[in-house]
């Protein structure tokens, strides 16, 4: 696990002074509940968009977590180092899980829009189908209920 000042030397996280705590705990609450409701509302009509708010919410929520309880801001490989800081300062592995499996899906969407980038010929994460349209709301609806939603209770629980 990486320690926390290790994570302040290489620049990657910083601790929030007294004077801005408020505001980043005005933003953050304020930012994972709009991603929350674009997430849900855009199951049907837009998926991707959907996993992709859902993921945000939790990501915002996290940060919310840290900087509420921890006053602690992520400057740098915000992803990547929102869950190292995590993994140091909570000790339940189903919260790490669910973040874990949110980021991933967040990448592979991510990865896909690359591989579209450098192809642009062949669409390769959405067809435009009506059915591969349903089976991507299957799938943000199943991303929503079962990782987002649990992982936004988590988190509230802990805040």
């Amino acid at each position: 696990m990486v320690k926390i000042e290790v994570l302040i030397k290489e620049g990657k996280i910083s601790r929030i002074n007294e004077l801005e705590v408020e505001r980043y705990i005005n933003f953050f609450e304020s930012s994972y509940k709009d991603n929350l409701e674009h997430s849900e509302y855009n199951i049907n009509s837009f998926p991707r968009w959907s996993i992709i708010s859902g993921y945000y919410a939790m990501h915002d929520a996290t940060k919310l977590l840290l900087s509420k309880k921890f006053r602690i801001k992520i400057e740098l490989e915000v992803h990547s180092t929102t869950i190292k800081i995590l993994q140091e300062l909570i000790d339940n592995k189903e919260i790490l899980n669910l973040i874990k499996k949110g980021y991933k899906e967040f990448l592979s969407l991510a990865n896909d829009l690359a591989e579209a980038k450098k192809d642009r010929v062949k669409v390769q994460y959405y067809t435009g189908t009506k059915f591969m349209k349903k089976e991507y709301a299957k799938k943000a609806e199943g991303f929503h209920n079962s990782i987002v939603l649990v992982y936004l209770e988590k988190i509230r629980g802990l805040l």
